[in-house]
């Protein structure tokens, strides 16, 4: 029996987590931290749960075996960091960290203290995904040439218990950076994944192009980011994420190979198309991707749990996470945070 406590109570963490590892057998919900003392106690007397008055006070409990990380981005480097050198295995949720120096600092103690860091790239966890990783290693559509991700919606506002125009996402203190950490990482993570090759160079421009705080300002962090990706075999494409889509939700991926375009989530119905250079196609109707308004199960936390309890790599490891951040700061560090472009150069890992 895994016992967890939870590190920051707000919605990713009721949304996700907590009823995530309540559905388990082998997870009791055995602890509660949050800023906000109320909201720890509700929950911690809704499970049966200690209500902690500090982190540190939980990570010194050895009552506590694996902790979730749900707090604003600032924080992810030093709760986590703080969590394995006091002996639990720890899923902190995305972006990793807030500098590469931070997140490689997590990578390393979790190397150095034998436990399990995880982070939440439930992309990689989708059925679609999976499919379309497995037929594009098949040579379904031969050798990728070039690629096209998306990831917009109309933005964080409802994403947080505290919902609003000020939510935290906007305080740069606190997320340090916008649309290129909350949707970015997802889908520079999904291109390594998907792939299978490494991220060598990268272009990008990051904008502030919308998004007003509840003074009507500007928000300090950007709410639109694009970037071109080189890989290490030669392919290049776009990712492009933003804030302020306030039609459908888009979430998807398209490949261009040799031998035809693979399409992940362009369609309501077929999850994956493939459209063949000869004009034939394949339709696999496997799931439906999530959506702010529209969530499912992540499946983070049944893969938190089961490469602890199968003692195996995890698909969203630390050190997977890592190498999608050295891409994802390599582009902001060249973009300045407004616009711009940056290169880093360097064979596959």
């Amino acid at each position: 029996m895994y016992r967890a406590g939870i590190i920051g109570c707000g919605k990713i963490a009721q949304l996700r987590h907590i009823p995530e590892y309540a559905a388990r057998q082998d997870v009791r919900l055995a602890g509660f931290y949050d800023k906000n003392t109320a909201r720890a106690k509700e929950l911690a007397e809704k499970y049966g749960g200690e209500n902690y008055h500090s982190y540190e006070e939980m990570l010194s409990d050895p009552k506590i075996d694996v902790v979730s990380v749900c707090t604003a981005n600032h924080s992810h480097a030093e709760i986590a960091v703080t969590a394995l050198r006091a002996g639990k295995h720890v899923l902190c949720e995305k972006p990793m960290a807030v500098t590469l120096s931070e997140c490689e600092r997590m990578a390393e103690e979790a190397e150095k203290s034998g436990k399990y860091l995880v982070i939440g790239h439930n992309q990689r966890l989708l059925r679609t995904h999976q499919e379309a990783k497995r037929l594009l290693e098949a040579g379904e559509i031969g050798k990728l040439i070039f690629f096209q991700t998306s990831f917009t919606h109309a933005g964080p506002e409802t994403w947080s218990i505290d919902a609003g125009k000020n939510v935290w996402f906007f305080d740069k203190n606190k997320a340090a950076f916008g649309a290129m950490a909350d949707l970015g990482i997802h889908k520079t993570d999904l291109i390594r994944y998907l792939t299978g090759d490494e991220i060598v160079s990268a272009q990008a421009v990051l904008a502030t192009l919308d998004k007003k705080d509840g003074e009507g300002n500007l928000i300090s962090v950007d709410d639109y980011a694009s970037c071109v990706y080189r890989l290490g075999r030669g392919a290049v494409g776009t990712m492009t994420v933003g804030w302020s889509n306030y039609g459908q939700e888009d979430n998807s991926t398209i490949l261009y190979g040799e031998k035809g375009v693979m399409k992940i989530y362009c369609d309501r119905q077929y999850s994956l198309i493939i459209e063949k250079r000869d004009g034939s196609s394949i339709r696999y109707e496997l799931d439906q991707i999530q959506t702010n308004d529209g969530q499912s199960k992540s499946g983070v936390i049944d893969e938190f749990i089961d490469c602890i309890t199968e003692k195996r790599v995890s698909v969203i490891s630390g050190e997977e996470a890592l190498q999608s951040m050295r891409a994802v700061f390599s582009a902001i560090n060249g973009a300045g945070g407004g616009n711009g472009a940056a290169e880093r150069e360097g064979g596959n890992r």
